[in-house]
């Protein structure tokens, strides 16, 4: 069992960064909590600033203070800016509160299944537009139990990048149990992906420059949300009803309270 108490210090002198969420209420001097209402990636839903989409849990002996991100359906939720969704969720970013250049990242995480809910734990460069600005994708999942992916985005390797790799899981270890993903950062080295301290892949830069350009030497920040449907889930489904890459399954399990993104802690130590 990947439990807290196995893998976490937090008091280690090469801890710079660490949240497990065991407050009462989001820490908002670590985290901003983002708001939006434009459609990106032909994504479903609004991100709201709300206890309903993100809160705090007491957890359990598994995972002592969990971070929750509830997604909801609340048809016709209109946007500040008069957009019209079905579908509400939450979103959280470090940006100006806590930064990086290079580091080991690491999540515990928990996925409800359904196919179309989009989970991510990633990193935004804080300099310049995307993709420019590079972005690194910790863990992402499109709802299917059974793998998660990672990968690399930047200038000439973004939108369908192949800077990218998967981890396969099988049934009793599949995503809907819990799971330690993490990425290691150098300026020689590039990026090392593990999941559970077993490596998945690596990046070096001689493979950034192959595709493109390096963008990974300025300041990052973290990034933490579910999304519900668009482009990348419909690419894996080729659901387009009720909703672009979300099922009719998958809109039941977010009406029932069933879809959640669970996070024990997030932490980034220092090399």
């Amino acid at each position: 069992m990947n439990t807290k108490q196995n893998y976490i210090n937090n008091n280690d002198t090469e801890t710079i960064f660490f949240d497990d969420f065991t407050s009462s209420d989001l820490n908002r001097s670590n985290w901003n909590v983002e708001v939006t209402g434009q459609v990106v990636n032909n994504e479903q839903q609004a991100y709201v600033d709300s206890e309903e989409t993100i809160y705090l849990s007491p957890g359990n002996k598994e995972a002592n203070g969990i971070l929750v991100i509830h997604p909801r359906f609340q048809s016709g939720f209109q946007s500040p800016q008069g957009k019209s969704f079905d579908f509400i969720s939450g979103r959280i970013n470090t940006r100006g509160k806590f930064q990086f250049t290079y580091g080991v990242v690491s999540a515990r995480i928990l996925l409800s299944a359904g196919s179309g809910l989009w989970p991510a734990f990633w990193s935004l460069g804080s300099k310049g537009p995307w993709p420019q600005c590079g972005e690194i994708d910790i863990m992402e999942n499109v709802g299917e139990t059974d793998w998660a992916s990672v990968a690399v985005h930047g200038p000439g390797y973004f939108g369908e990048t192949p800077i990218v790799n998967k981890k396969y899981f099988s049934a009793d270890h599949s995503t809907a149990t819990w799971h330690i993903y993490s990425v290691e950062l150098t300026p020689s080295d590039g990026f090392v992906f593990r999941i559970d301290r077993e490596l998945l892949y690596r990046v070096t830069p001689p493979m950034i420059d192959y595709y493109g350009r390096w963008v990974f030497s300025d300041s990052k920040y973290l990034i933490l949300n579910c999304a519900l449907g668009g482009t990348y889930p419909y690419k894996t489904n080729g659901v387009n009803f009720p909703y672009l890459g979300i099922p009719e399954e998958t809109v039941r399990l977010v009406q029932n309270n069933e879809a959640k993104m669970l996070v024990d802690w997030v932490k980034v130590t220092k090399l």
